[in-house]
């Protein structure tokens, strides 16, 4: 799914003028971290070296690109010297264990991993809302942690936000089916592993979840897991509440877990205050990162999602009330949160120092 940075080991004069910055992925063995990597190639952001950091379980590990060979390295406090950004992609924990350390040796932090979050000077951003709101975002030379939105709240803005240009949204009701990638490589390999075991008839493994979430669809965890289900509804409200502002309309939100390893898929029924043609809406949602399928067999599902950026939506009028409107859509949750990172990342760049490297 990803296709790592290779860090540049020597670079001509011209080459460090033309990508002056120096980034580091902490966690660049996870699903987001890997993620990242992509993103940052695809976009052919202007970093001189990219350091890839991981814990000890990662140490070394192999990573190709080309003819080109790198390894993960440990997390040391001596690795971000000099640093202009650095990504937290990896748990919680391992980033509040590093961040100060990163911030003070002057490098701008982005945090995939939600640590930073109620952090006193951290901002929740998401670049794809503040265009749509014609927000600038303020130029700090030593800004605080800047926090990725949560991808399901991103997708959920955008759609609320654009759908209003059609006419106004009197209501907004959403069910979000939560992928097991959200809990990173552990999340997929217990949903993959009790699939295999419910198969076979053994005992399931429930470390993460702490419930059966192969076969079924859950609106609880288990009691032992961490972060509960209802922990992170609350964070997808709280970001979408700070992305979209204050006086946006508020949709209410029931969050499930759903037994699929990778993509958000979402149910939204959005009642008009006035009958609203489908084709008016459908034109008032399409554009940049939302794409609106029209055949059957291009119908939005997590599995056609996968590796694009764009949110993937259709629309079906609801026939006992002409008011409404039921919105089909999946996106890519970690495509959609690198590219949050990364466009932060790029709209800090006027703060760093060009033309050389700290």
């Amino acid at each position: 799914m990803s296709s790592p940075i290779k860090p540049a080991t020597v670079a001509a004069p011209e080459t460090m003028r033309a990508k002056p910055y120096r980034v580091a992925i902490v966690g660049a063995a996870s699903l987001r971290g890997k993620e990242v990597a992509e993103v940052l190639n695809d976009r052919n952001f202007p970093a001189v070296d990219v350091k890839l950091l991981d814990d000890d379980e990662a140490l070394g590990q192999l990573e190709t690109m080309g003819d080109e060979v790198t390894f993960i390295q440990r997390v040391r406090n001596e690795q971000f010297e000099h640093l202009d950004f650095t990504f937290f992609a990896s748990d919680a924990a391992s980033t509040r264990k590093s961040w100060k350390t990163a911030r003070d040796a002057g490098s701008a932090i982005v945090d995939l991993s939600y640590a930073l979050e109620d952090e006193s000077n951290a901002a929740i951003r998401s670049p794809w809302i503040e265009r749509h709101l014609g927000q600038t975002p303020a130029l700090e030379l030593q800004p605080g942690p800047c926090v990725v939105a949560h991808p399901a709240a991103v997708s959920l803005a955008l759609l609320v936000l654009r759908a209003q240009k059609a006419g106004k949204v009197r209501s907004v009701v959403c069910t979000v089916m939560e992928p097991a990638s959200e809990h990173g490589q552990k999340g997929m390999d217990e949903l993959h592993e009790q699939t295999v075991n419910l198969l076979s008839f053994q005992e399931l493994p429930k470390n993460v979840f702490d419930t059966q979430v192969a076969f079924n669809l859950a609106e609880t965890y288990g009691p032992n897991s961490t972060p509960t289900l209802q922990s992170i509804r609350q964070r997808l409200l709280k970001h979408y509440q700070r992305i979209a502002g204050k006086d946006a309309l508020q949709p209410a939100i029931q969050l499930i877990q759903a037994p699929i390893f990778h993509g958000h898929a979402f149910s939204i029924y959005m009642e008009m205050e006035q009958p609203v043609a489908l084709g008016d809406l459908s034109q008032a949602l399409a554009g940049e990162h939302v794409t609106v399928t029209r055949q059957s067999e291009d119908s939005p599902s997590n599995v056609n999602a996968a590796g694009q950026g764009d949110i993937l939506i259709s629309l079906t009028g609801d026939e006992n009330h002409p008011k409404g409107v039921w919105v089909w859509a999946a996106s890519d949750n970690l495509r959609i949160a690198a590219v949050t990172a990364v466009e932060c990342a790029e709209t800090m760049t006027p703060t760093r120092p060009r033309g050389k490297i700290q």
